[in-house]
C-alpha cells in the first residue's frame, strides 16, 4: 500500500517508502532495458511500481504485458496507469475488469493528455471527461479491490485558471474514492510544501507522494519543464549550464540536486517519494545510496 499520511519526522517513523515509474518499451532494446532496471532495483524495497499508459490506449497491451512481467519475474506490486483518452465508459469498465482478473491490485486513474497533434482534451463519445469520473467508475465497479492513485500538480494544473479552482477539483477527485496522490515532478520543494498544506486545508487527508526526477542533463530538464509545466530553479539551471558538454558533471549535478530534495522532504516528515526513473536504474540507485536509505533484504510488495 502507499504510505500513510505524516506531518512531522519522528525517530520511530517507518523507513521511507520508495515507488518508481516505468514506461512500456517500444523496441527490443527498450524491453531489455526495463527488465534490467527492474532486476537492479528489485532488492531495494520498492513499495510499488507504476507503469504508464499511452494516449488513447496506444500502449495498453504493453502496459499490461510488462506490468505482469514486473509482478511475475520481480515480485513488484504494480500500479498500471489508466487514462480516459480514446475510450468509452464501457471500454474503461472492461479494462478495469481485465486488470482485476490479471491480478493487479492498484490503478493510477488519470484523465490523460490530448493525443499527439491535438492541443485540447476531448472526451470520446460515451467516454469520460475527467479523472474524477474514472475514479468513481473504478470504485463503484470494484469496491475496495483496487488501491486508486490520482495525480496532483504542485502550483496548479496547467489548464486550471487558479490554484483555488484546481484544488476544488482535486478535492472532488479524491472524494470519489482515491487512496493517494502522486505529484507531477518538481525541482523545487518550495512548490511541494504549500501544495500539501493547501490539500490539507481543503480536507484532503490521503497521502501526497512527491514525484522526483533525478535529471541527467540540462536538455532533459528543459524538456520535462516544457512538457509538464514544472519550473526549473535558476540555481539548478546555472549549475547544469556550467557543466556544458560534460555529461558526467551534468549527471552528478542532477543527482545531487534530487538528493537534496529528498533529504529535505524526509526531514520534514514526508513518508516516501516517487521516482520518475525513465526506465534507468543508475540514477535511482545513486540517489538511494547517497541519501543513505537502508537496503531491505527483499522487495516489499
Amino acid at each position: 500500500m502507499p504510505p500513510t499520511p505524516s506531518s512531522t519526522a519522528h525517530p520511530e517513523q517507518p523507513a521511507p517508502r520508495v515507488s518508481v515509474e516505468f514506461f512500456p518499451p517500444k523496441t527490443e532494446e527498450g524491453a531489455r532495458q526495463i527488465l534490467k532496471t527492474a532486476q537492479a532495483l528489485q532488492a531495494h524495497g520498492i513499495a510499488f511500481a507504476s507503469i504508464t499508459y499511452g494516449a488513447g490506449g496506444s500502449t495498453r497491451e504493453r502496459t499490461i504485458e510488462y506490468g505482469e512481467l514486473l509482478q511475475q519475474l520481480f515480485h513488484y506490486r504494480v500500479v498500471p496507469h489508466l487514462t480516459c483518452v480514446g475510450h468509452t465508459r464501457d471500454e474503461l469498465a472492461g479494462i478495469t475488469d481485465r486488470l482485476a482478473n490479471t491480478g493487479f491490485t492498484g490503478i493510477m486513474a488519470l484523465r490523460g493528455d490530448p493525443p499527439r497533434g491535438e492541443t485540447e482534451f476531448r472526451a470520446s463519445e460515451n467516454g469520460l471527461a475527467h479523472a474524477s469520473e474514472l475514479v468513481a467508475l473504478i470504485r463503484k465497479r470494484h469496491g475496495g479491490r483496487f488501491t486508486i492513485g490520482v495525480a496532483g500538480y504542485p502550483g496548479k494544473h496547467p489548464e486550471a485558471p487558479t490554484e483555488a479552482e484546481d484544488m476544488k477539483w482535486l478535492a472532488h477527485k479524491v472524494a470519489q474514492g482515491a487512496d493517494f496522490i502522486t505529484t507531477q515532478l518538481f525541482f523545487d520543494n518550495a512548490a511541494y510544501f504549500p501544495f500539501a498544506s493547501r490539500c490539507r486545508a481543503a480536507g484532503i487527508t490521503i497521502p501526497i507522494i512527491p514525484g522526483i526526477l533525478p535529471i541527467t542533463s540540462l536538455e532533459q530538464a528543459l524538456k520535462f519543464c516544457h512538457t509538464c509545466g514544472a519550473a526549473l530553479p535558476a540555481a539548478l539551471g546555472r549549475r547544469l549550464t556550467e557543466c556544458g558538454t560534460d555529461a558526467v558533471a551534468a549527471h552528478t549535478a542532477g543527482i545531487e540536486w534530487a538528493c537534496a530534495q529528498v533529504r529535505e522532504l524526509l526531514a520534514r516528515g514526508v513518508p516516501g517519494f516517487h521516482l520518475y526513473i525513465l526506465n534507468r536504474a543508475r540514477p535511482a540507485l545513486e540517489l538511494l545510496r547517497q541519501v543513505g536509505l537502508p537496503r531491505p533484504p527483499g522487495n516489499t510488495p
